[in-house]
């Protein structure tokens, strides 16, 4: 089965889209796979799908599968490309459309330069829709990881996110933390695990270990759930820069109730067909 692709990147964070609208195609676990196999696929952190809508208010249905096979929720980077993607392909003619996630609704606007911006909607913060197995909400928690006594922000941005503050993202220990925190038998959907270095109030650096992905150059939501992490504990205003390994992000977010807005590049890496 011939398969057209378009390959992508956010901040470094790269994809293969492919449009099932123009194309009916179905793809099976395995298949993801292949496709997101770095050595004999195209190679990605994620594939992302375009399909017609369920809901009525929506332009588009976004779906979001990790390089091993498994379906996510949400993803802030795939969500940008995706928005340029469908106009690329002539999808749409929309510069602002709602596309719906296996999580929400979000909108997306595209802007100049190729960036776009993605609202992200608010965050959860309830444990149980996290999911995250404590009893009461709480700006952070304690965690057991590798051995280690943490202290640690849970949030979900349509997926689950364990945020940990540290002196140093370049810190050597952090893989070793990163692959404990992913799995944690107290996120019983797993967890995006973030390491939030603060510059100061308005900027930061992140480095993330994504759930069926491992550590990836960069991550919308988990800066989207860094920045928010940050400014409930008081250390971030509600404006801020994150810089990851691919690029930089920025991430707004107004308080409690108020959705996360983040803007961020995107990019055409190439396109092709491959075989499954």
């Amino acid at each position: 089965m011939p398969v057209k692709f378009t390959k992508m990147h956010g901040a470094g964070n790269d994809f293969v889209m492919i449009d099932t609208i123009s194309q009916r195609i179905k793809l099976r676990p395995r298949d993801i796979r292949r496709i997101a196999d770095r050595r004999r696929g195209v190679g990605c952190d994620q594939v992302l799908l375009v399909e017609p809508p369920e809901q009525p208010a929506a332009d588009f249905r976004y779906r979001i599968f990790n390089a091993d096979g498994s379906e996510a929720g949400q993803c802030g980077n795939g969500a940008r490309c995706f928005a340029r993607f469908v106009r690329h392909r002539r999808l749409t003619h929309l510069n602002k459309m709602v596309v719906e996630t296996g999580s929400s609704l979000m909108t997306l606007s595209l802007m100049d330069n190729h960036a776009v911006e993605v609202n992200m909607g608010p965050p959860v913060f309830t444990p149980a829709e996290i999911p995250f197995l404590r009893d009461q909400p709480a700006p952070e928690y304690d965690l057991t990881a590798a051995g280690e006594q943490l202290r640690v922000g849970a949030l979900s941005m349509g997926n689950p996110h364990a945020v940990l503050r540290v002196s140093d993202v370049n810190d050597g220990s952090l893989e070793r933390l990163g692959e404990a925190m992913r799995s944690h038998e107290d996120f019983p959907e797993g967890a995006n695990a973030g390491f939030l270095e603060i510059v100061d109030r308005q900027n930061v650096r992140l480095r993330v270990f994504e759930r069926g992905v491992g550590e990836t150059e960069a991550c919308g939501s988990g800066a989207c759930a860094a920045v928010v992490y940050g400014q409930r504990m008081d250390w971030l205003d509600d404006r801020v820069t994150v810089e990851l390994t691919g690029g930089k992000l920025t991430v707004q977010w107004q308080g409690d109730g108020k959705s996360v807005l983040m803007t961020g590049p995107t990019a055409i890496s190439f396109e092709g067909t491959i075989r499954l």
